[in-house]
């Protein structure tokens, strides 16, 4: 999809095929480019039925509408990407910064505000 993101690594995980928008994909290549750091992906498009196994979120979640990501980055990486984030119009940032480094990561989205969806947004996660 883009230089430093592979299809099999957005697609989602259930094997549908689904993938991410190509305008969000090309934004977070942009993001990626900046940054110069590696950005691994815990987690791109999701369609709603394994959404709904695997996020609070149930059907309708923001990785649903292909304009999401999840990143998996800690420490002063999640700082960078947290700025360069917000400097490039990113709407949704979540925060999950605890546990093994292997589980943290930083969620980045692109989606308008809307009632119950409120944007520009940051937030944190439990577990």
């Amino acid at each position: 999809m883009t230089p430093h993101f592979t299809q099999k690594e957005l697609a989602c995980r259930c094997g549908c095929g689904l993938l991410p928008a190509q305008e969000f994909m090309d934004k977070i290549e942009m993001l990626r480019m900046r940054l110069r750091f590696p950005l691994p992906v815990n987690s791109a498009a999701r369609c709603a039925e394994h959404n709904s196994k695997v996020s609070a979120t149930g059907l309708s979640g923001p990785h649903t509408t292909g304009q999401a990501i999840d990143l998996q980055v800690s420490g002063q990486h999640a700082l960078e990407l947290v700025r360069m984030a917000m400097e490039m119009g990113f709407t949704g940032i979540g925060l999950k910064q605890h546990g093994p480094r292997e589980g943290r990561f930083v969620h980045l989205d692109t989606l308008p505000n809307k009632e119950g969806q409120p944007r520009p947004h940051i937030w944190s996660y439990e577990s």
